[in-house]
């Protein structure tokens, strides 16, 4: 434990200058998924800080972020439209957050686990695409979907693809102006010419980019050029501390017990804890240190977050593949810098909202084109389709289906195409079957494989009807560890048919197939 947390301000400088890209690109997300949800800005906001400083000192993740959960938007939409208070939605808030902690403890965290490699590539194309797509209209001064909205179908009435038509009629020059600058300097940026000036590795680009826009402009001041607050960040500002306090909601106890609360609560647990699960399986495949986060202690971090977060005013909590990538892209190398990013979300939502809130959208929609590309790169797309089909097919119809649907509604087209090549090939391979020569002629033998089930049942009938009379036959079931009972019902009838057909039956290893597991590799090693 000790080497760890000294391993954490070994890397100081990287996470600090990391936290500060993550932190730039939370203000927005933060703000519009509180915006998408119908919930107050301010609700997106502590969910930020709240997922940044204490989830991320409970998480066992070194490089994973949380916050608002985008996933969650239409349920929290739909909740608060539905239960007409939100001090009552945020008692179901704090119940997912209980039931996460549950989960944890059940180490239910090795669900995470069982999603294969190529759905997981296929969650982060998707997200990278969505990003870059969702993100040009803002690069135009275009603001009409709030950040951080990831669903094909948008609250504004258009779609990921008709928004790019509509942004033609509300092109801004000064925005488009801003992020044209913007993108040079993080091109320029990723040079190795850059990369070797001492000052830049800790200068991050990002940070570049949105002073540069601010003081762009700020010259822009009485041109057509002049971009207006409605397309810039919109921080709740306090005049004073008590307005700052008053901004924070409670939550309601008494509505912990009702039926509908219970439900919605178990609900936001289940699909926010798949949700964290996903990311964390995709965040530790994009560490380079390939580091594995302990799912069950990540499931308790959640819920605690939850907690606080429903109790306070907050939004749902999940680990976030948008920050945790911007994070990995941008060197972070431990959980200091999630922890920073919220510390600095909290200082300047207090001490700077102003500042803040001349941050061009343009601009941060540059930064975040950056990061979807580096999530969706042509290289990955070459290497999945070389990698053969039982890869690539999985990996299409996941980023397909959460492009045009959402995030786990595509997970789970990717997981039943996944599901579906692993029965078709189980179907065509129970057993290997080979012709062997010997003195008394031909002999035909048949190895099963490890598992069958009633799903290779119609296979082995194909097979065992096709079999020569008058044949000598050997049926090996040594390798194999499981057999349904349909399978030794038949097995048993053709004992009996090869009788009838003058075949010469031999059925071996079947003994050992429902032989103590202990016993067996007892046996095997002698």
């Amino acid at each position: 434990m000790d080497s760890n947390k000294t391993s954490i301000f070994n890397n100081f400088k990287t996470d600090l200058s990391a936290s500060v890209v993550v932190f730039l690109v939370a203000v927005p997300l933060c703000l519009g998924i509180a915006l998408a949800s119908g919930a107050p800005l301010f609700a997106g906001v502590i969910a930020g800080i709240i997922g940044g400083i204490i989830v991320g000192i409970i998480s066992g993740s070194s490089v994973g972020v949380s916050g608002p959960a985008a996933g969650l938007a239409v349920i929290v939409l739909a909740a608060i439209q539905d239960l007409e208070s939100y001090p009552v939605f945020l008692a179901a808030v704090v119940i997912s957050g209980i039931i996460q902690i549950l989960l944890g403890i059940a180490r239910a965290g090795i669900i995470g686990y069982y999603f294969p490699s190529s759905v997981i590539k296929g969650m982060l194309s998707a997200i990278g695409i969505i990003i870059f797509l969702k993100q040009i209209p803002h690069a135009v001064g275009y603001d009409a979907d709030p950040e951080g909205d990831l669903e094909f179908f948008q609250p504004d009435g258009e779609n990921t693809f008709s928004e790019l038509f509509t942004m033609m009629d509300y092109v801004q020059e000064g925005a488009l102006i801003i992020f044209i600058i913007s993108m040079v300097i993080l091109v320029l940026w990723e040079t190795q010419f850059i990369k070797n000036i001492k000052i830049f590795q800790v200068i991050q680009g990002p940070l570049v980019v949105v002073t540069t826009s601010i003081v762009l402009n700020q010259l822009f001041v009485g041109s057509t050029l002049f971009i207006d607050e409605t397309h810039m960040v919109s921080l709740p500002v306090a005049a004073t501390f008590t307005e700052f306090i008053n901004q924070f909601t409670f939550f309601d106890p008494a509505a912990m017990l009702r039926k509908d609360v219970l439900i919605l609560g178990g609900t936001i647990a289940v699909v926010g804890s798949l949700e964290t699960l996903l990311c964390v399986e995709a965040t530790d495949k994009l560490d380079p240190a390939k580091r594995i986060t302990p799912t069950n202690q990540e499931l308790v971090a959640q819920g605690v977050g939850n907690i606080f977060s429903g109790m306070i005013g907050g939004l749902p909590i999940t680990q976030v593949i948008v920050r945790s990538s911007a994070n990995i892209q941008s060197g972070g190398k431990t959980k200091l810098s999630a922890i920073m990013h919220g510390a600095l979300l909290l200082v300047c939502v207090i001490f700077i909202p102003n500042i803040l809130n001349m941050i061009p959208l343009s601009s941060l929609a540059a930064i975040l084109i950056v990061v979807g590309y580096k999530l969706a790169k042509p290289s990955l797309f070459k290497k999945m389709y070389a990698a053969g089909r039982d890869e690539f097919i999985p990996f299409m119809v996941t980023l397909l289906g959460i492009i045009f649907t959402d995030l786990l509604i595509g997970i789970i087209m990717g997981l039943c195409v996944g599901i579906f090549q692993i029965l078709y090939n189980n179907f065509k391979k129970p057993y290997a079957i080979e012709s062997i020569e010997e003195e008394g002629g031909k002999k035909l033998r048949l190895e099963l494989s490890e598992n069958l089930t009633f799903l290779n049942k119609a296979s082995i009938i194909e097979t065992i009807s096709h079999l020569p009379d008058n044949s000598d036959i050997t049926i090996d079931a040594s390798r194999s560890h499981y057999i349904h009972p349909d399978i030794l019902e038949l097995l048993s009838d053709f004992r009996k048919n090869a009788e009838y057909r003058n075949i010469n039956l031999k059925i071996v290893g079947m003994d050992e197939v429902h032989e103590n597991p202990v016993k067996k590799l007892k046996n095997m090693a002698k």
